[in-house]
């Protein structure tokens, strides 16, 4: 008997090691562009195109930073970016938490019908629908400008922040909504009054997820936008590269990483909610 546990002991530590052995070679791959980036971003422009290339650059210097952000307007490219993130992040935590809210809550014959269709929408590529909102956007003379950026947010939310939200919301007992009824709450008290406190770590993640997606949204502004007061620091990175197809690839890795730095310290302070609220979310169903 003392053998077999003695044998199971030293299987299962192989067995911890090798997960542990490919969870590490499989960070290390993802993690690699950035370490590449972060090595970049300090290389002279010599060093910056040898092969093999080094990950500790021989001579560290600071002035990627410097003359890259004086490249072009970054400081109106951060300014227009930070406008479209935030208002685009407002909108989809208001709207996907409202209509998420409406599905959990409210029974019709259709409400089943709804939802499907709700999230039938994630099957559709976004390319499919890139020429009819290009040309609504067209009438209503919302090119050039930030409107289509940031607008469709406050229309709904995306699926699968609807899906998310309602997940959350399903695992708050109705309990608490007859008894705000009778203390005389109607419905939209109860929305955020009592139930919009109550998934606060779904709210945080349904931001987060906003957040990094508007942030480093490059298609929309590159179909929307064509003055340079208006585009967003994903289309002034594009300033780095010339008609030749070269690049100053040692500032724009020093910019990137400046652009970078706020959605990763945004993600470090709400990591905790995040993992909370993608955990959670499968609790119920």
């Amino acid at each position: 008997m003392e053998a077999y546990y003695k044998s199971k002991r030293t299987s299962d530590r192989i067995k911890t090691s090798l997960s542990y052995g490919v969870l590490t070679i499989i960070a290390v791959i993802f993690i690699f562009p950035f370490i590449w980036m972060l090595s970049t971003a300090f290389k002279i422009p010599s060093e910056a195109y040898t092969l093999p290339p080094k990950i500790i650059p021989n001579t560290f210097t600071w002035d990627n930073f410097v003359q890259g952000w004086q490249y072009a307007d970054f400081t109106r490219y951060t300014w227009n970016t930070l406008i479209v993130t935030v208002l685009a992040t407002l909108g989809t935590v208001l709207s996907a938490s409202f209509v998420a809210y409406g599905f959990a809550r409210f029974k019709s014959r259709y409400s089943g019908v709804l939802f499907t269709v709700v999230l039938a929408t994630m099957m559709l590529p976004s390319q499919v629908t890139l020429v009819p909102t290009y040309l609504l956007f067209t009438k209503l003379g919302w090119l050039d400008t930030l409107k289509p950026l940031i607008l469709p947010s406050f229309f709904g939310g995306g699926a699968f922040n609807i899906f998310l939200l309602r997940q959350f919301f399903k695992t708050i007992p109705k309990d608490l909504d007859e008894a705000a009824y009778i203390d005389g709450a109607n419905a939209f008290q109860i929305y955020y009054k009592i139930l919009m406190p109550a998934i606060k770590p779904a709210l945080i993640t349904v931001g987060l997820m906003s957040v990094t997606f508007h942030w480093n949204d490059y298609m929309s502004p590159l179909i929307y936008l064509n003055s340079d007061q208006n585009f967003t620091l994903a289309i002034g990175l594009q300033f780095f590269q010339n008609s030749f197809g070269s690049s100053q690839i040692q500032m724009l890795m020093a910019v990137s990483l400046i652009t970078v730095i706020p959605v990763l310290v945004l993600f470090f302070i709400g990591q905790k909610y995040f993992v909370q609220g993608i955990t959670m979310t499968g609790i119920k169903g």
